[in-house]
């Protein structure tokens, strides 16, 4: 019987009532990585299901057309589940595919960009593959658990979100798609934290980089890292791809992307400490690097210096104005975008277009706000799309990064 009492406030009780057991077929994932299955044309959405399972499901939230339901059973498994290698799968909510074959992940992705290249750029191309990463756990060089406020001097968990709750935190004593220096530095940390946790007024969150051999936890210190024959140093707490055992294949990809058809020139759009601008820098004449950050721009500047890279350069350019210091021919320059999750705003969009690059390799950790982008980019025939690349840089998760290729028509 569902429950009748405990039911959270605010809760709609239609179609379902709270804890309503339901069961039913899972049909496909949703872009989440959830299990997505229908009851009378109803979409009921349940973490960690698989395609093709049936399966019983606890309703906990209804929205306006779908409503979100807990894992209870299943009836019949897929045959491409598996046993998770984490003991707080289900539970925690930084993993959704554990349970999933790996090669099966693998092509779930590629169907994701797939669905999002028709239905958002409304473009019918291929996708290729997803490349997989070489190491599928222990993979993250950074990690940031975090905990809640201390009641009576007590902490009672330190980790990362509950699967589907916006606010509970799952104890994380060991996570093992995270590197493993950065396990034994959090079973240091967790150990100083819950002793003195009359030290802490407010809750906070925790940075694990791994720098070298080392694990750097102060977000303003130095870290290190090498791509290929490239050594980049950047500040901890700033952004920079943490999947070590992927990027050297990842950045030869945009690079060879960029320099085809004998381009000239490279521009790096979002240049940050200058991953894709000094990776690629030998394959072209000039390269320039362009951020708003004047702190990423120094740390580009200095990652050239020490990797003596003399024909890559770095500008921190104006939001609305970002390409007026670039003296480069459009016809043999090429360039590489990698924005942020929100993807490109329409300034940018416009003054991509107005400069004219011959290729442009936009890079995203958001495959629909990069089709979005697209659809803008191959509007009224300025480019037509050549290539889409999925890469895997997030094994075991919803996530992964994509890397498309526009020419100029």
């Amino acid at each position: 019987m569902p429950e009748t009492h405990n039911i959270p406030k605010g809760f709609t009780p239609h179609p379902f009532a709270y804890h309503e057991i339901v069961t039913l077929d899972i049909h496909t994932l949703t872009n989440q990585g959830h299990g997505l299955g229908r009851l009378d044309n109803w979409v009921v959405i349940v973490p960690f299901a698989l395609p093709g399972e049936s399966v019983k499901a606890r309703i906990y939230r209804n929205h306006p057309n779908y409503s979100d339901a807990d894992l209870v059973a299943v009836l019949n498994p897929s045959p491409h589940r598996t046993k998770p290698a984490c003991p707080l799968f289900g539970d925690c909510g930084g993993c959704q595919y554990q349970n999933l074959a790996y090669e099966q992940q693998l092509l779930f992705k590629q169907q994701q960009v797939h669905e999002l290249l028709q239905h958002m750029a409304k473009i019918d191309h291929p996708v290729e593959p997803v490349i997989p990463s070489p190491a599928q756990y222990g993979y993250r060089s950074k990690i940031t658990p975090h905990f809640q406020k201390p009641k009576k001097n007590n902490i009672s968990a330190i980790g990362f979100l509950k699967v589907g709750r916006r606010q509970q935190i799952v104890d994380v004593p060991n996570c093992p798609i995270a590197a493993p220096p950065l396990n034994n530095t959090l079973t240091e940390l967790r150990d100083d934290i819950f002793n003195h946790a009359s030290r802490y007024k407010k809750g906070a969150t925790l940075l694990l980089r791994l720098s070298g051999n080392d694990v750097v936890t102060d977000p303003k210190e130095l870290a290190r890292e090498q791509v290929g024959e490239i050594t980049f140093e950047f500040i901890a707490g700033e952004f920079f791809q943490n999947n070590p055992s992927i990027l050297p294949a990842f950045t030869r990809h945009v690079a060879a992307e960029a320099s085809q058809n004998n381009t000239q020139f490279l521009i790096d759009a979002y240049c940050g400490a200058g991953l894709f601008a000094l990776t690629a820098a030998k394959r072209f004449q000039q390269v320039k690097g362009v951020e708003i950050s004047e702190l990423s721009i120094q740390w580009a500047r200095h990652n050239a210096q020490q990797n003596h890279i003399e024909n890559a350069k770095f500008l921190e350019g104006r939001a609305e104005a970002i390409f007026d210091n670039i003296t480069f021919d459009p016809t043999q320059t090429a360039v590489v975008i990698d924005p942020p999750r929100k993807g490109c705003d329409e300034p940018f969009l416009d003054q991509l277009l107005n400069f004219g690059p011959s290729r442009i390799v936009y890079v995203s950790c958001n495959p629909a706000t990069q089709m979005r982008d697209l659809k803008s980019l191959a509007a009224d025939g300025h480019y037509r799309l050549t290539r889409v690349q999925p890469f895997d840089l997030f094994p075991q998760t919803k996530h992964l990064e994509c890397v498309i290729t526009l020419e100029k028509n």
